[in-house]
């Protein structure tokens, strides 16, 4: 299952989502030799045609560097993890900087509500005590609609969704040195389709993201 997602801006860390979840992990990775798996062609377990390995000139000129250059300094390359529920009520993402839940509209307010209910305060308060065990004091919490009805309402509803979000946050955490940056981004940057009620749900969501520890 591919999980698409634009952020407003995964060892893995502990996850706060319950057991029923799905775990994709994007990494880089070097072509592996054909195989029988990888050709639908070929029957199972037969591996693919070898084809003789490639001579390399450890002193041909073109292996190296020109006179005067330098190779570029080592960089850690940015891994992602996602872990989601799979009814997709709520998903965590998980960079070498950063965590980011994602909590769809449904299971945090009624229909074109900002009232939390029971449920959505439970979820936020596992936020927030992975919030402290991250010992974060700068929070995003952003909040966006589906497109249906006008884009100023949509506009509106986000921002009061996210404000009811930060509310309880800053409740649950009650540290003054934590800081909020909250925005409400009504129908902008979806994450699915919305043709479809299955895509408009995912993309009416809060997410919350906030620095990650490194190890």
């Amino acid at each position: 299952m591919t999980r698409t997602r634009h952020s407003p801006q995964h060892p893995h860390p502990r996850t706060l989502l319950p057991a029923a979840t799905l775990l994709l992990t994007v990494v880089l990775y070097a072509p592996a030799p054909a195989h029988a798996d990888d050709d639908p062609g070929l029957p199972s377990g037969a591996d693919a045609s070898p084809s003789a390995p490639v001579k390399v000139d450890p002193t041909d000129p073109d292996l190296k560097l020109p006179e005067g250059a330098t190779l570029a300094a080592p960089k850690v390359l940015d891994i992602k993890s996602v872990v989601e529920e799979q009814s997709g009520d709520e998903r965590q993402e998980v960079t070498n900087t950063s965590v980011t839940f994602a909590l769809q509209a449904e299971v945090l307010f009624g229909k074109d509500s900002a009232k939390l209910g029971g449920e959505a305060k439970a979820r936020i308060a596992r936020i927030a005590e992975e919030i402290r065990k991250q010992h974060a004091t700068r929070i995003r919490v952003f909040g966006f609609t589906d497109n249906l009805g006008s884009s100023a309402h949509g506009d509106v509803l986000s921002k009061q969704r996210a404000n009811a979000v930060q509310d309880a946050l800053d409740g649950d955490l009650n540290d003054a040195s934590i800081t909020f940056e909250v925005r409400g981004y009504g129908e902008q940057y979806p994450i699915a389709s919305n043709a479809t009620e299955a895509g408009r749900r995912k993309n009416r969501r809060v997410e919350v993201t906030f620095p990650r520890v490194e190890n």
